[in-house]
Protein backbone atom coordinates (compact mmCIF):
# COMPACT_ATOMS: atom_id res chain seq x y z
CA UNK A 1 0.00 0.00 0.00
CA UNK A 2 1.61 3.54 -1.07
CA UNK A 3 0.92 6.33 1.39
CA UNK A 4 0.51 10.32 -0.19
CA UNK A 5 4.03 10.71 1.83
CA UNK A 6 5.90 8.41 -0.47
CA UNK A 7 4.81 10.15 -3.34
CA UNK A 8 6.62 13.30 -4.57
CA UNK A 9 5.33 16.86 -4.03
CA UNK A 10 5.44 17.22 -7.83
CA UNK A 11 2.83 14.06 -8.19
CA UNK A 12 0.62 15.24 -5.51
CA UNK A 13 -0.30 18.67 -6.87
CA UNK A 14 -0.66 17.41 -10.75
CA UNK A 15 -3.38 14.58 -9.05
CA UNK A 16 -4.97 17.46 -6.58
CA UNK A 17 -5.50 19.73 -9.71
CA UNK A 18 -6.76 17.21 -11.97
CA UNK A 19 -9.09 16.22 -9.08
CA UNK A 20 -10.00 19.83 -8.82
CA UNK A 21 -10.54 20.40 -12.34
CA UNK A 22 -12.91 16.84 -12.65
CA UNK A 23 -14.83 18.36 -10.04
CA UNK A 24 -15.65 21.55 -11.32
CA UNK A 25 -16.38 19.60 -14.51
CA UNK A 26 -18.74 17.73 -12.55
CA UNK A 27 -20.64 20.14 -10.58
CA UNK A 28 -20.84 22.92 -13.69
CA UNK A 29 -22.54 19.79 -15.36
CA UNK A 30 -24.77 18.92 -12.96
CA UNK A 31 -25.80 22.72 -12.39
CA UNK A 32 -26.47 23.37 -16.52
CA UNK A 33 -28.32 20.51 -16.48
CA UNK A 34 -30.50 21.68 -12.99
CA UNK A 35 -30.82 25.23 -15.29
CA UNK A 36 -31.75 23.76 -18.46
CA UNK A 37 -34.36 20.90 -16.74
CA UNK A 38 -35.75 24.23 -14.47
CA UNK A 39 -36.21 26.30 -17.46
CA UNK A 40 -37.73 23.39 -19.66
CA UNK A 41 -40.70 22.62 -16.82
CA UNK A 42 -41.41 26.64 -16.78
CA UNK A 43 -42.03 26.40 -20.44
CA UNK A 44 -43.56 23.29 -20.54
CA UNK A 45 -45.96 24.47 -17.61
CA UNK A 46 -46.56 27.69 -19.92
CA UNK A 47 -47.50 25.48 -22.59
CA UNK A 48 -49.87 23.29 -21.00
CA UNK A 49 -52.00 26.39 -19.35
CA UNK A 50 -52.12 28.57 -22.67
CA UNK A 51 -53.34 24.80 -23.93
CA UNK A 52 -55.69 24.60 -20.90
CA UNK A 53 -57.43 28.03 -21.68
CA UNK A 54 -58.08 27.09 -25.48
CA UNK A 55 -60.14 23.73 -24.44
CA UNK A 56 -63.70 24.21 -23.41
CA UNK A 57 -65.47 23.85 -20.35
CA UNK A 58 -67.23 20.39 -19.88
CA UNK A 59 -70.09 19.92 -17.51
CA UNK A 60 -70.20 18.10 -14.77
CA UNK A 61 -73.14 15.75 -13.43
CA UNK A 62 -73.26 14.05 -10.20
CA UNK A 63 -70.40 13.24 -8.27
CA UNK A 64 -69.17 9.64 -8.03
CA UNK A 65 -69.35 9.29 -4.86
CA UNK A 66 -72.97 10.25 -4.49
CA UNK A 67 -73.85 8.20 -7.33
CA UNK A 68 -71.88 4.50 -5.61
CA UNK A 69 -73.27 5.02 -2.43
CA UNK A 70 -75.54 2.10 -2.18
CA UNK A 71 -74.46 0.05 0.49
CA UNK A 72 -75.98 0.88 4.36
CA UNK A 73 -73.92 1.80 7.06
CA UNK A 74 -75.17 -1.68 8.55
CA UNK A 75 -73.62 -3.48 5.66
CA UNK A 76 -69.98 -1.80 6.04
CA UNK A 77 -69.67 -2.41 9.79
CA UNK A 78 -70.72 -6.31 9.54
CA UNK A 79 -67.95 -6.05 6.71
CA UNK A 80 -65.64 -4.59 8.95
CA UNK A 81 -66.58 -7.05 11.84
CA UNK A 82 -66.00 -10.27 9.96
CA UNK A 83 -63.03 -8.92 8.74
CA UNK A 84 -61.54 -8.34 12.04
CA UNK A 85 -62.58 -11.16 13.21
CA UNK A 86 -60.95 -13.09 10.70
CA UNK A 87 -57.22 -11.45 11.12
CA UNK A 88 -57.51 -11.84 14.72
CA UNK A 89 -58.35 -16.08 14.18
Amino acid sequence: MVFLPQFPKEQLLTQLSNGFVLLVLGMGTVFIFLILLVFLTKGLSAFVMKLESKRPAVATGKPAAAVAATASEADIAAAVAAAWAKANE
